[in-house]
Order: C-alpha cells, then sequence, then structure tokens
C-alpha cells in the first residue's frame, strides 16, 4: 500500500503537479530556519488534465523536464500530492489504545461502507488526530482513500523522468502544512487559507499546527481566462500569459475582471458557509489567500471590501533564507502558486503526519 501519510524519510523535492503548471521547491533547514534553495515553476501546455487525472502524458512529462533542469538538483526523491473527486478523506472514531494493526483491519471494515469503489481499485492510509471531543473513550481517526490510477499514473510519469515519489499526500493537507509551518500566525488561533488554483478553490483551516478543516469547491481562475479569451479571440494560452506578463489591453478590468470577482466572492463566500455549517464555527475575520489568483494585484483589497474580511496575500518567502543563486524577482512573482510544493516539501523534516 502507498502511503499517503508517511512517516519522516530522506530529503525530499516538494513536486506539486498542478493542471496548469508543475511546481517545485528544494529547501534545507538548519535549526528552526528554512532556507529556500531552489524553486521551479513549469506551465504545462494544452488541456493535459480531465477531472485531475492527467490525459496527456507527453504534455507533463515536457513540464517535468523543464523542471529538472530549472532546480539542477541530482535529488532523486520526491513529494508528491493528488487531489480531486476521488480523493475522499473522513473523520472516522475509534476504540482507544489499538495497535496499528488492529486499527487497520478495523479502518478496512470502516473503508468498505464509506468508500463508493471497490476496496481493491483504492488505496487506503489512515492517522490517528487526537482524543474525540464528541464521543467519549475514543479517537479521532483520519481515514482517506485515493483511486489506485490517480496515484499510479503520477508515479509512473515521475519514473520516467527519473523521480521517485517517496510521499503521496493530499493538496489540501499539503496546503495546511504550509500554512501551519510558514504563515508566523498565533497557533493557537484559526487561520483559514484559500488556495485559487485553475479550476478549483482549496478551502483549509489549521489550528495547533493540523488542518482541521479541508474542502475543494469548483471554480478558478479558468473562467476569467475563458471570458478572456473569447472576448479578444485569443487562444489561452496567449491569455495566460498576457495576464501574467500585465500586457492585457486596459480594457480588460471594465470588461471581464467585474463579473469573475463578482462569481469568485460568491463561491468564496459558499465555501465560507460550508465551512461554518459543517463545524459550528463563527464566521472567520481575516483570510490569507494564494495561487494562481494572486496575479491579480488588486485582488486582496478586491475581496477585503466585498467580503467584509481582512484578505492578505500569503507570501513564506518573504522572510525565509535563500540561496544566492536565485533571482528574486522571478520568485516573488511565482511564490504564490509554491505554497503546496512547499508544504510538500518541509515533509523531510516533519516526523508528524499532516
Amino acid at each position: 500500500m502507498k502511503k499517503l501519510f508517511g512517516p519522516k524519510t530522506q530529503q525530499m523535492i516538494g513536486l506539486d503537479i498542478g493542471t496548469r503548471f508543475v511546481k517545485a521547491v528544494v529547501l534545507e533547514k538548519s535549526a528552526d530556519q528554512y532556507k529556500l534553495q531552489a524553486f521551479a515553476c513549469e506551465p504545462i501546455s494544452g488541456n493535459a488534465f480531465a477531472e485531475r487525472e492527467i490525459k496527456d502524458f507527453e504534455a507533463v512529462s515536457q513540464a517535468l523536464k523543464r523542471v529538472k533542469l530549472a532546480l539542477k538538483s541530482k535529488n532523486k526523491l520526491v513529494a508528491i500530492a493528488v487531489a480531486g473527486s476521488t480523493v475522499l478523506n473522513k473523520v472516522v472514531h475509534m476504540a482507544p489504545g489499538q495497535t496499528d494493526i488492529e486499527l487497520e483491519s478495523q479502518i478496512e471494515l470502516e473503508a468498505d461502507s464509506l468508500i463508493p469503489y471497490p476496496l481493491d481499485e483504492v488505496y487506503i492510509d489512515f492517522e490517528e488526530i487526537s482524543d474525540s471531543e464528541t464521543s467519549n473513550n475514543k479517537v479521532e481517526v483520519l481515514l482517506s482513500a485515493v483511486h489506485k490510477d490517480i496515484v499510479d499514473r503520477r508515479i509512473t510519469i515521475l519514473g520516467e523522468e527519473g523521480y521517485e515519489a517517496k510521499i503521496v499526500d493530499i493538496e489540501s493537507y499539503a496546503l495546511g502544512t504550509a500554512v501551519a509551518e510558514f504563515s508566523n500566525k498565533d497557533p493557537d488561533e484559526l487561520t483559514c487559507c484559500l488556495n485559487i488554483g485553475a479550476s478549483h478553490l482549496q478551502f483549509c483551516v489549521v489550528k495547533n499546527g493540523q488542518a482541521i478543516y479541508t474542502k475543494d469547491h469548483n471554480y478558478g481562475m479558468d473562467a476569467l481566462i475563458q471570458d478572456l479569451s473569447m472576448l479578444y479571440s485569443q487562444d489561452r494560452v496567449q491569455i495566460e500569459q498576457q495576464l501574467t506578463d500585465n500586457t492585457l489591453p486596459e480594457t480588460w478590468k471594465q470588461d471581464a475582471y467585474p463579473m469573475f470577482l463578482a462569481n469568485l466572492q460568491q463561491n468564496i463566500n459558499r465555501a465560507i458557509q460550508v465551512y461554518m455549517s459543517t463545524t459550528n464555527s463563527p464566521r472567520p475575520t481575516d483570510l490569507i489567500i494564494c495561487g494562481g489568483g494572486c496575479h491579480l494585484n488588486t485582488l486582496p483589497e478586491d475581496l477585503t471590501a466585498d467580503l467584509s474580511l481582512n484578505v492578505t496575500m500569503f507570501n513564506p518567502f518573504s522572510t525565509m533564507t535563500c540561496n544566492e543563486k536565485i533571482n528574486q524577482a522571478s520568485l516573488q512573482h511565482a511564490a504564490p502558486q509554491l505554497l503546496i510544493a512547499l508544504g510538500l516539501a518541509s515533509r523531510s523534516f516533519q516526523p508528524w503526519h499532516i
């Protein structure tokens, strides 16, 4: 069984294979100080994914080759993450004091009733979190499962490029790891983070170094890209590049941005409402954002006004020491997209699981 939550092994490259970019981070750590040794953020051509599953192996392979050249690292060990509708997480309550073998047998019984796939088609893992606050004499155990195809396709394509996946995590938990480790927030306070990706919004809440809530929502930057592509009769690649380089026609913020912002606000409010109702928690007052959406410079300010929240961009590299060879301008540009890769890279130095 491939471990979704593996213990500390050797130093690994954090490798985030997204639907539009492959992102990678190489870290070193001395005492409590992290140092960024290298990073890469390379686009994936075309539409290589369908529902988070790799369909165009060649496009992803080419992006991985460029990442490998950019990193200039001899390390072949990587930590990767998966996401999508076939990735399932569930907190179950189990009797305390069981060995891993006993827990595994009980988890398999639970999984058979909770997972809508035959058990021989999924990888399953579990991690004891804490004592249950709602059930006496029980412990909370995080059960995670993912369809084998999602994992196996990534491992195959990585192997072809000379990489070996040592840890397979879940994207939302890798994001939570980055928030817990690098946000400089009070660990006793709730920290809410939203990753604005190409096709998904990943919402996670962190407290005491753990992701206590995660959920993906179907909305992202693709909505804006598609509108701009139709508006200016250009393909997606051209629009993405112009948006990144800030070279779009001056009218784009009047023609397309207001509708995107309104829909984004609506989806964020929905994500917050789901979180509040699921956890019986009050509405948060602060939100940190990351992902490709942060290339829109005014987005934090615009969302602060629309959501009545204090919205700030999450850039963990601003206080981190860096290899002198790293181009700081390139890093600052890519930083919002590197959070999941950063969380994965930090797993090299953390004996705990989530």
